[in-house]
């Protein structure tokens, strides 16, 4: 993490008061949270929706922290204790972020896209720990708050950073991007996630490749190669960067030659050896995500013939395609945490394709963020549910009811069970799961239908 003098700090960004009888003190690491210092920490109290940070400076201090920013707007700071005055405390902790990151001789990975960030992101830092020391963004710490915050944790001898951006909006995964200054990126696909936003896939994929913006010169940009509105664009791309595709087609750097679906993961061959390379994650789009992993641990110098050694023993952060078993031995998926209709008929197909399973249920939430056409999307995929691969559907909200409706022609109302009440929905899917029955749980993290999976573990 970082540790700085405040006197360095002052150099990094711009400060209002007179720090002459503070400079000497030493911090380490930063805090926003006053019920999470930690001694020494710096604390940078933050304006919220419901409470502002700069109440709590004084027993921060008071906690252990070495000192503590203040936003200059607001009134009576406690000039008695060693605080730093400054024109805005978010923006301050972004610049120390970006000049932290300057100052270190790390190399950083960028991982945007549409689905799959995380898990990529998880896969490339399992992969670069083969050679170096490595760090990654923890949980969802990938926004205009969480990216700078990570950044400030990196040890100074970190060899190798995997930062996850994230977006709701144009702009922000330039900001995102400049700050990181990316020695490679990633872009794992578009989808539809942010529809409601940006209004079209184009102008979600315009906002993805806005992470090419703080690539350094000459590095390294690892794109899905069977997207058109992802190649078609980055060949109008002015800067000097090298271009590497992953992707289903012989077209690509690097493709899967041979897949085979087991019921733990995959096996796969690649174009680039002829190791049989084992997965132990759920859905062959995973495997999209692993080439793309390859493709930026291989640009780092780490041999494909090293990489089976760490994909083979891979774990991915929760609920995302995450395999448990219920207490009456039903198997789960839990793919809880986010979902978009690309994402949704990915897990759908794995379901449908997994051999093994007497009874098949499928547990569907609302997709979020969609836009005007949200309900034709959902429609969509309960219109796409096959017959003879699906035994049950069970929805949940409001959205999920049009997934019902979609499926009624191809399952038949008897097989479907639409909720807008998830005790109901638990209540009653209890009752058709045994151990030969494969669930899946899938819905946008709003929806939170983690509760579903928690409650055929353990009520």
């Amino acid at each position: 993490m970082i540790q700085r003098t405040l006197k360095q700090l002052s150099d990094m960004i711009k400060v209002e008061n007179d720090l002459s009888a503070w400079e000497s003190i030493q911090f380490a690491g930063v805090a926003i949270d006053s019920r999470k210092i930690s001694k020494g920490n710096l604390f940078i109290p933050l304006k919220g929706e419901h409470a502002d940070g700069h109440k709590f400076v004084e027993d921060s201090i008071k906690k252990g922290a070495a000192a503590a920013l203040w936003q200059k707007d607001v009134p009576n700071p406690p000039l008695h204790l060693p605080i730093l005055i400054v024109e805005d405390c978010l923006t301050a902790l972004q610049e120390l972020a970006k000049q932290y990151r300057k100052q270190l001789s790390v190399k950083v990975v960028g991982i945007t896209g549409s689905n799959g960030k995380t898990t990529t992101k998880d896969m490339t830092a399992n992969l670069l720990s083969l050679k170096f020391k490595v760090q990654k963004t923890e949980g969802n710490f990938n926004n205009h708050l969480g990216l700078p915050l990570t950044v400030l944790r990196l040890e100074e001898d970190t060899e190798m950073a995997v930062l996850e951006m994230g977006m709701s909006g144009r702009g922000e995964i330039e900001f995102l991007t400049k700050l990181a200054c990316p020695d490679a990126v990633v872009i794992t696909n578009i989808g539809e996630s942010h529809l409601l936003d940006l209004g079209s896939r184009e102008a979600i994929a315009e906002a993805k490749l806005e992470i090419l913006e703080g690539l350094k010169d000459g590095g390294l940009a690892v794109l899905h190669g069977d997207e058109p509105l992802l190649m078609n664009r980055i060949s109008r791309f002015q800067g000097n960067l090298q271009v590497q595709t992953f992707g289903r087609s012989e077209a690509n750097t690097l493709f899967p030659t041979e897949i085979h679906q087991l019921q733990y993961g995959n096996q796969f061959k690649t174009n680039a050896s002829k190791q049989m390379f084992e997965l132990p994650v759920l859905g062959t789009h995973n495997i999209l995500n692993a080439l793309a992993a390859m493709l930026v641990a291989n640009y780092f110098s780490i041999p494909f013939e090293r990489m089976n050694e760490k994909l083979s023993t891979l774990k991915l952060t929760n609920m995302r395609m995450e395999l448990v078993k219920g207490k009456k031995g039903e198997k789960i998926i839990n793919d809880a945490y986010n979902a978009s209709p690309t994402s949704m008929m990915a897990a759908i197909e794995l379901v449908s394709n997994l051999q093994g399973h007497k009874k098949k249920i499928l547990v569907l939430g609302d997709m979020l963020e969609l836009g005007p056409e949200e309900k034709q999307y959902h429609i969509q995929i309960g219109a796409s549910l096959k017959a003879e691969k699906v035994d049950l559907l069970f929805t949940f909200g409001q959205l999920g009811e049009y997934i019902a409706k979609g499926a009624e022609q191809v399952l038949g109302k008897e097989k479907i069970h639409a909720f807008t009440n998830k005790a109901e929905l638990i209540n009653e899917l209890e009752k058709h799961v045994d151990e030969t029955t494969l669930v899946l749980v899938k819905a946008s993290r709003g929806m939170k239908l983690e509760e579903v999976v928690t409650a055929l573990q353990t009520k």
